[in-house]
């Protein structure tokens, strides 16, 4: 790869803000943006999960570094008040990732009698929407309209395989239940991650003329110590036999928020080691 292609990776002198940067791919979000060069704010509802996550990013010595924020992303009074925070000792800031999201575990929590459908709690239904889809779209409007005001930025939606098929439920069967007691990937997950494909493309086109683009990353399963049978089952469903590491996104997100990717935007990334392929 040649200096100029390289460069275009770099992100040094921009500052970006991870929502949800304490969870499992926030983290690794924060990685691959410090070691692009970026200020990175790991912005979490738990402070001091948030500030652990900075300090393994800043231990391991990149160019960037990383910074602790508290955020609640359902409350546009929390939006703001990190961002005002921000403005004062960071400055301007250039990507934002939408990453914050609820994702119930169904194979390590075991049966979850409200996880069916015909079940599952209204109360649920509003706080999932409103962390996942409703965070994201708080968290556009703020820190995006500094972005179209200030001449440019990057948006990035961290969406799932699961934006683009339905939850194969057969993945998490559990013997010697009745096929009415089997736990389920509830349908929060699978609406707000296709909920979040429309803010981004409505995101692309919206402040095109202000050079602020957004695009999707949809992972696919991410290996986190789960138990043999469901990873088994699961990877029989994927090409490449098996599920990804975290790490494995980091590229994709350098590429998403750096100038490699300067002429995309609405678009949806989809790695899933082929999963939605066949």
């Amino acid at each position: 790869m040649t200096r100029v292609m390289l460069q275009a990776f770099d992100l040094t002198g921009r500052t970006a803000v991870v929502t949800g940067g304490g969870g499992l791919l926030g983290v690794e979000h924060g990685h691959a943006l410090a070691e692009a060069g970026a200020t990175v704010v790991l912005a979490d509802i738990n402070e001091g999960t948030a500030q652990s996550a900075a300090s393994e990013v800043n231990r391991c010595g990149y160019a960037g570094k990383a910074l602790a924020g508290l955020i609640d992303v359902s409350q546009e009074s929390s939006v703001r008040a990190l961002a005002e925070r921000l403005s004062r000792e960071v400055g301007t800031i250039h990507i934002l990732v939408n990453n914050a999201a609820i994702d119930p575990k169904v194979h390590s929590d075991g049966l979850v009698e409200n996880s069916r459908f015909e079940h599952f709690p209204l109360e649920q239904w509003h706080f999932q929407l409103e962390v996942g889809l409703t965070g994201a779209f708080l968290c556009s409007k703020v820190f995006g309209s500094k972005m179209a005001a200030a001449g440019g930025g990057v948006i990035l939606n961290i969406a799932s395989d699961l934006s683009v098929f339905a939850p194969d439920q057969r993945i998490y069967r559990q013997d010697g239940l009745s096929n009415d007691r089997q736990p389920v990937k509830p349908v929060t997950y699978s609406v707000i991650k296709t909920g979040i494909l429309g803010l981004n493309r409505y995101l692309a086109t919206y402040w095109a003329d202000k050079n602020v683009r957004s695009n999707a990353l949809s992972p696919g399963g991410v290996f986190n110590g789960q138990g043999d049978e469901f990873v088994q089952r699961l990877t029989s469903l994927i090409p490449l036999k098996r599920m990804a590491q975290a790490s494995e996104y980091r590229a994709a997100v350098q590429f998403l928020c750096s100038d490699a990717s300067a002429y995309m935007t609405g678009q949806n990334i989809v790695m899933d080691g082929g999963r939605s392929v066949w």
